[in-house]
């Protein structure tokens, strides 16, 4: 019998969610995903500081005052990091737009574009890159005009089903729904089992899975922020699954057998979703986003979370910088 690992890249996409390429290569994903918070992790470590170099060279050499050279020099390292992710995999890389942006339209467009043209610098075609964006209203508005320009966009911090139909009538490629996070926010408010199929993530998941394929959309539905190879086992069969690292281990190390669970097969059987729509009403889709206590907190909370840890990460740029 294969390992878990190799039974569940039978019905999904595995994408590695890391920032450290030399771990990722070893489990052959598909894609791969980082965001803030896990590039800071990763030029933690010297292994990584010849990507910092040849960003704070770059940056330099772009010239300009204290804080244009630290901006340009974290949007090259996101790059290089990029880059190097795409060495190690055959597919696409999400490289994340600065969280700070998370409510403003067209600056989100503006750093997407960049991010896209620093690609394009060296040699990197955009087909090869998802932008992540966080699932606020400019966010998606933001995603439905850079998809048509061609931009490919991972609609991240995603919660709450509002955020999902909202994402899928913008056109945008992928979203992220974080199921981890989700089962967070359940078991420190509310006191229950959440074990299996109980667990709120997974349920989540599901229910936006079985949306888009009741209704006939495209996008991507790649869980994220997944806390255990339990979620991973109960939402085999997903679009994608991005699996940190230690949890590719694990399944790698497993020989469980792991039944379909999610095919759009099942979807059609399933209990049928009512059809939403806000793409074209902001009122709407705010005041679902709203009501919906878990989603609205996750969403700020995790946007305030990644600019805090790229906050931390411009400090080190910038002393790099003055060095």
């Amino acid at each position: 019998m294969s390992n878990s690992l190799e039974q569940l890249r039978r019905y999904t996409t595995v994408v590695s969610d890391s920032g450290d390429f030399e771990s990722v290569a070893v489990y052959k994903p598909q894609d791969a995903t980082t965001n803030p918070s896990l590039i800071l992790a990763a030029v933690k470590n010297p292994s990584y500081a010849r990507l910092i170099d040849v960003a704070v060279e770059y940056a330099k050499h772009k010239g300009g005052d204290s804080d244009a050279q630290v901006q340009n020099c974290l949007d090259r390292l996101l790059v290089e990091f990029g880059k190097e992710l795409l060495n190690v995999v055959p597919g696409r890389v999400s490289t994340e737009a600065d969280p700070a942006l998370s409510f403003d339209k067209e600056k989100t467009k503006s750093m997407a574009r960049h991010l896209i043209a620093l690609y394009k610098e060296i040699g990197i075609d955009k087909e090869r890159v998802l932008i992540k964006i966080a699932s606020t209203w400019e966010g998606i508005q933001a995603a439905r005009d850079l998809e048509k320009e061609g931009i490919h966009c991972n609609l991240t911090l995603l919660f709450g089903l509002q955020q999902a139909v909202a994402c899928a009538e913008a056109g945008v490629t992928l979203i992220s729904p974080f199921v981890g996070r989700i089962l967070d926010w359940y078991q420190k408010e509310r006191t229950a089992d959440y074990a299996g199929a109980k667990d709120p993530g997974v349920q989540a998941v599901t229910r936006i899975y079985n949306y888009y394929k009741q209704h006939g959309y495209d996008t991507i539905v790649m869980a994220a922020s997944l806390r255990s190879v339990s979620e991973a086992i109960w939402l085999a069969g997903c679009d994608f699954l991005t699996i940190p690292v230690p949890l590719l281990k694990e399944l790698q190390g497993m020989n469980q057998d792991i039944p379909q669970v999610l095919s759009p097969e099942k979807a059609a059987q399933a209990e049928p979703i009512e059809k939403l729509s806000y793409i074209d009403d902001e009122p709407a889709f705010r005041w679902s986003l709203a009501s919906d206590a878990m989603a609205q907190q996750k969403l700020n909370e995790g946007i305030l979370k990644f600019n805090e840890d790229a906050t931390e990460l411009k400090s080190l740029l910038r002393a790099k910088l003055e060095s």
